[in-house]
């Protein structure tokens, strides 16, 4: 490559980068209690403390964690008796806190609030014999301890409105449907819409299901990602609302990618990029977010410029029992 190429092309990769973040991002309410339930609970019981599950799904906060004294496992029966085990925000079924209970054990739900609230609703409707359509993600977490809450075949899964059409149900049948807290704002109407059409007696929840920091994360990506050239979410691969993050800056046209780290991002996404946006979902700290801005700064001159589209006051309570 001969000099005067190469001098242009590294003027040209050092042009200004203009990097559009959004907030609401990052931890919610029911993130930062969980995750202080497990340092809480390591300091009053002392390590190691057990938690079923991820407790958030986060490499960074899970790696922090253990470090700290938590150890991770996807089952009960992996947990000695005679040790605490934390059960994760997303939730779990009634089977489980009822094994724990069986062994004696000391065990401390750090199930989010929003989630619980969801548990509590599917109760409800079973009690007054209607039969849930719940929408969700086959396989997540929180479906899982959601559809645990009922007996077996008292809730039926439904993920796309495909699969409402293939119900099998009549106008007669009494039904009523909930849904998942981090899904998708658009596609959940859609299928509540279809749900709705196909059985009008179908009973809705009192309240919207999804929770206020999955909308917010999705309206702010919304005012957002229309002026950026590319869109970078920090998650989890297996973190639902960061999956649906980079699903709504890619139905407004604009490249968006998901990294769980800044050294995730490859230069060459940056060519003929003016403008980057970067949020983070509900599991990522803000600590990763800055580290991203860093990594992009290592390459072109970075200005900064804040979309804010709402204002986060929840806090949650912890346990009692870590408390008093």
């Amino acid at each position: 490559m001969n000099a005067p190429f190469q001098e242009n092309r590294e003027a040209a990769d050092r042009s200004p980068l203009k990097v559009m973040i959004a907030a609401p991002r990052g931890f919610c309410a029911g993130v930062d209690r969980a995750i202080e339930i497990v340092e809480k609970a390591i300091e009053k019981y002392g390590a190691p403390v057990y938690v079923r599950h991820e407790i958030v799904h986060n490499r960074y906060v899970v790696d922090g964690l253990k470090e700290k004294g938590a150890v991770f496992v996807e089952e009960l029966d992996e947990v000695p008796s005679d040790m605490p085990v934390v059960f994760s925000a997303h939730g779990v079924p009634k089977s489980v806190p009822a094994e724990a209970e069986r062994r004696e054990m000391i065990y401390v739900d750090a199930t989010c609030p929003l989630v619980s609230k969801v548990h509590r609703q599917a109760e409800r409707q079973i009690e007054k014999g209607q039969h849930i359509v719940f929408i969700g993600h086959a396989g997540h977490p929180e479906v899982i301890g959601t559809m645990g809450q009922v007996p077996a075949g008292q809730m039926t899964l439904v993920e796309t409105v495909d699969d409402v059409a293939g119900l099998s149900f009549t106008q007669d049948d009494a039904l009523a449907f909930l849904t998942q807290t981090t899904l998708s704002v658009d596609d959940t109407a859609e299928i509540v819409r279809a749900l709705q059409a196909r059985y009008p007696q179908i009973v809705a929840p009192k309240a919207e299901d999804i929770c206020y920091a999955t909308s917010n994360r999705q309206e702010a990506v919304k005012a957002m990602a229309p002026g950026c050239d590319l869109v970078l979410v920090i998650g989890a691969p297996n973190s639902s609302n960061s999956l649906r993050l980079v699903e709504v800056a890619e139905r407004l046209g604009t490249d968006a990618r998901l990294i769980q780290r800044a050294d995730e991002i490859d230069p060459d996404w940056l060519e003929g990029v003016g403008t980057v946006g970067i949020t983070a979902g509900a599991s990522a700290p803000e600590v990763l977010v800055r580290e991203v801005v860093a990594k992009l700064g290592e390459w072109r001159a970075v200005s900064e410029h804040k979309v804010r589209t709402a204002e986060e006051k929840m806090v949650f309570k912890l346990p009692r029992q870590l408390t008093e």
